[in-house]
């Protein structure tokens, strides 16, 4: 659930007036079928708005950055912890801060980091090798941890994450991000 702002306050008003306005227009229609439709309309209309406008509003009010971003492999547990600093840069509470980190199997020895690059098996293939007991290894991996909850206009909070490290990584491209909700 995200922290809600003013600015969501007022985006719903504007919502709930187009939704009255809506609803009155219905209500002056003859016919039933005709009330019932338009009504249905407004509804999911103003619905689907509540909730784009809840993402909207987010994404331009709440900002947060990383900040020394660091992390150390843990050979003897096949552990990679990463740390680092997240801090709140936008005017309003972000109730929950989102790590993300992708790393990567050989991405930078080839010189091109795109989704097409790296080998991805058929369903085909899947299909098969599930019979013969044949484990794939995926190639990239993605981890999303909560870093940080309630974090106020201005504070920044310090976290530190860990995972396994898939052992037959060699040459690896991490890519990080944060968000808030």
């Amino acid at each position: 659930m995200t922290a809600f702002n003013y600015w969501h306050f007022i985006t719903f008003g504007i919502i709930f007036l187009i939704f009255i306005a809506g609803t009155i227009g219905a209500l002056k229609q003859k016919e039933v079928k005709i009330k019932i439709g338009m009504f249905i309309s407004i509804l999911l209309v103003t619905s689907f708005l509540a909730i784009f406008s809840v993402l909207v509003v987010d994404k331009y009010t709440k900002h947060v950055v990383l900040y020394k971003l660091k992390n150390k492999r843990l050979l003897s547990t096949e552990q990679i912890i990463y740390t680092g600093v997240v801090k709140n840069k936008g005017n309003h509470l972000i109730r929950k801060v989102t790590f993300q980190i992708k790393l990567v199997n050989r991405g930078h020895m080839t010189g091109n980091v795109r989704a097409g690059t790296f080998y991805k098996s058929s369903g085909f293939f899947e299909f098969f090798s599930h019979g013969f007991d044949m484990k794939t290894k995926p190639q990239s991996i993605t981890k999303e941890f909560v870093v940080a909850k309630n974090l106020k206009p201005g504070a920044s909070k310090a976290f530190r994450v860990y995972f396994r490290y898939p052992p037959y990584f060699r040459a690896t491209s991490q890519f990080a991000k944060v968000w808030g909700h």
